[in-house]
């Protein structure tokens, strides 16, 4: 039953996080999100980061130094994000992605450091 948790999880963020950098790099809505974040400059910085993050997921359901890598990487940017939500106010409803998507990922990053079973 974990692995499948595991395993799914692994594969539905990855897939979210390259569908999330995609429309941060080429959607005219995150270009407006990051301007009232005040965060303009590092809106292809997020986005880039965001689909290599997705891509090492899914690679690293194969390899696991690969996903300790993205787990990790993403587990910070999607903190990082929940300040700047905090910043400016945003509701929990509008956290609530960058809160679960964080939470995800230290899970993703806790298995793949096997200090939880996998299978």
């Amino acid at each position: 039953m974990f692995s499948y948790v595991y395993g799914g999880a692994t594969l539905l963020t990855g897939v979210v996080f390259l569908v999330y950098g995609l429309l941060c790099l080429f959607s005219g809505s995150m270009v407006a999100e990051f301007q009232r974040w005040g965060l303009s400059r590092f809106r292809k910085l997020t986005g880039s980061l965001e689909v290599l993050g997705g891509i090492g997921l899914l690679v690293g359901y194969f390899f696991s130094q690969v996903l300790v890598l993205a787990s990790s990487g993403l587990a910070l940017l999607m903190l990082l994000g929940l300040v700047a939500r905090f910043r400016t106010h945003d509701s929990l409803l509008e956290s609530l992605p960058a809160g679960v998507l964080m939470i995800t990922n230290v899970f993703l990053l806790i298995a793949a450091l096997g200090l939880l079973p996998t299978t």
